[in-house]
């Protein structure tokens, strides 16, 4: 029987045996276990007991070391019965049980399956499903991995692995990628060649075998400090401790480094060191983050040369003696203003987006020094237009300060009171804004298509050529006053 696929969250919500904390180590186990299937050389699955006596396979990884045994989609499978003959027996004694090897499907295979506990409980049990050994003799490599899974999955059997969730899964090294295995004293007993490669391309010049190998990476490091935090972390995984991934940059290579104790109950102790050459990695990554930089750089600087013009405008309009001349100067600098903020907003950031509340909360107190009426008419703003990308920033920003200053100065006789309000409504990407403000209202026969006000031109321009959406201004549905409307669909999403 197979159910409707969920996350692992609502798959091991669903039995009833398992616990919030038990919950979270069978994520913490399925966040990490490609290591454990890529050195068993075997498919694993996660199962757990349901109320009705089945047991439910809630998680699947196949191996990157070896052709899969399991080609079929396992989670959602319930199995009961015979079938489960050895689920119950390992759930309730504790022990490992092997099947008898299973030769009818493509391929041969062994099952094992292992007891995962939790804080001293049996939560779950783990099938490792294996090819039936080939007739050649396995490799060291083989061996050595085959080894360092026996020691892991004692691990997991006894409770203590993994013992919390991996941060960067994707990043984190692989077995592929180098591996090192080390005794109690932190020695290298055996090193894959990918590993031996990576630590020639640090500099290294001795052998990795046979040599400590938190001191051989602290030598390795052009950077010392890094080393010795590094050289402490390999060493604290000797000790039993799990410490955290880290960078360690050699002369022409740079290494991730994760260190794992292997510290299974009757096994020997020691630890595993797994390292990844990320030296073209962190090659891009510097890139992005100086490109990154220079973009806020040039946005600074936009903003500081859009201020001069701004003040340039306003010592301009000063000298004007022409009020409709000094109108248009003030209007342009408020113009200017606004896409100052919204370039100074991008140069504090580090992503291409602006939070758009934040702009008009700079914004907005401009209309007031700019506008005719003053504080007459009080602007009040609902809902939240979130973040968006600058080429969608920018625009909007200039269209609603064009309708707000547009009403501000055009709804209300000099010296009358009224409200503005502005609202904003999310719908995923699409966007809706309404300026509504109780005043004069339209004069008849308005058309906004036919205006010939140039702050409507610059916003049917900014709403339809920029932002691709759409402008209606009309009256409202009871009172007085106007209702201006732009709808913007897909204004959350990066235009190409």
């Amino acid at each position: 029987m197979t159910q409707p696929r969920a996350s692992l969250s609502d798959r091991l919500s669903r039995a009833p045996a398992v616990s919030p904390s038990q919950a979270d180590h069978a994520r913490r186990l399925v966040a990490d276990w490609q290591l454990l299937a890529d050195l068993s050389f075997a498919d694993l699955t996660l199962w757990v007991p349901l109320a009705g006596g089945a047991w439910w396979c809630v998680a699947q990884v196949r191996p990157l070391t070896a052709p899969t045994t399991q080609p079929e989609d396992l989670v959602g499978v319930e199995l009961s019965g015979d079938d489960a003959a050895s689920f119950v027996q390992v759930h309730q004694g504790g022990e490992p049980v092997t099947e008898e090897p299973d030769g009818t499907g493509a391929a041969p295979r062994t099952r094992e399956v292992l007891p995962v506990r939790h804080e001293g409980a049996v939560v779950a049990v783990l099938a490792r499903d294996r090819r039936l050994s080939a007739t050649r003799p396995p490799s060291q490599l083989e061996l050595t991995y085959l080894d360092i899974a026996a020691e892991l999955v004692g691990m997991v059997s006894a409770g203590t692995f993994p013992p919390r969730m991996l941060e960067d899964a994707e990043m984190s090294p692989r077995v592929g990628d180098g591996l090192v295995r080390l005794d109690g004293a932190g020695r290298a007993v055996y090193a894959s060649p990918n590993a031996l490669s990576a630590y020639r391309r640090m500099g290294l010049t001795g052998d990795v075998v046979g040599a400590d190998l938190a001191e051989l990476t602290r030598r390795a490091a052009t950077d010392r400090v890094t080393g010795e935090v590094v050289a402490a972390h390999i060493s604290a995984a000797v000790a039993g401790r799990f410490p955290d991934p880290l960078d360690v940059e050699g002369e022409a290579a740079t290494l991730l480094v994760r260190a794992l104790p292997l510290q299974a109950p009757g096994g020997e102790h020691g630890a595993l060191v797994l390292v990844r050459d990320v030296t073209d990695v962190r090659r891009r990554d510097r890139a992005l983050m100086t490109k990154d930089a220079t973009i806020r750089e040039i946005h600074h600087r936009v903003k500081n040369n859009l201020q001069t013009v701004a003040a340039l405008l306003r010592l301009q309009a000063r000298r004007v003696s022409e009020p409709a001349a000094r109108e248009a100067l003030l209007e342009s600098v408020r113009r200017v203003a606004s896409i100052a903020v919204v370039h100074d907003t991008l140069a504090g950031s580090r992503e291409d987006v602006v939070d758009v509340d934040d702009v008009l909360d700079q914004v907005l107190p401009m209309l007031g020094d700019v506008a005719s009426v003053g504080p007459a008419a009080r602007i009040s703003r609902v809902g939240r237009f979130g973040e968006l990308p600058a080429a969608s920033a920018t625009p909007l920003v200039m269209a609603v300060t064009e309708l707000l200053h547009n009403a501000v100065e055009h709804a209300f006789p000099e010296g009358v009171p009224g409200r503005v309000e502005l609202v904003a409504e999310r719908d995923g990407h699409d966007l809706r804004v309404t300026i509504a403000d109780d005043g004069s209202g339209l004069p008849p026969g308005f058309d906004v298509a036919a205006s010939k006000g140039l702050g409507l031109q610059i916003v049917r321009t900014l709403v339809t050529s920029e932002l691709h959406g759409r402008l209606e201004i009309s009256a409202p549905t009871e009172g007085p006053g106007t209702v201006a409307v732009l709808s913007l669909p897909g204004a959350g999403r990066a235009r190409r």
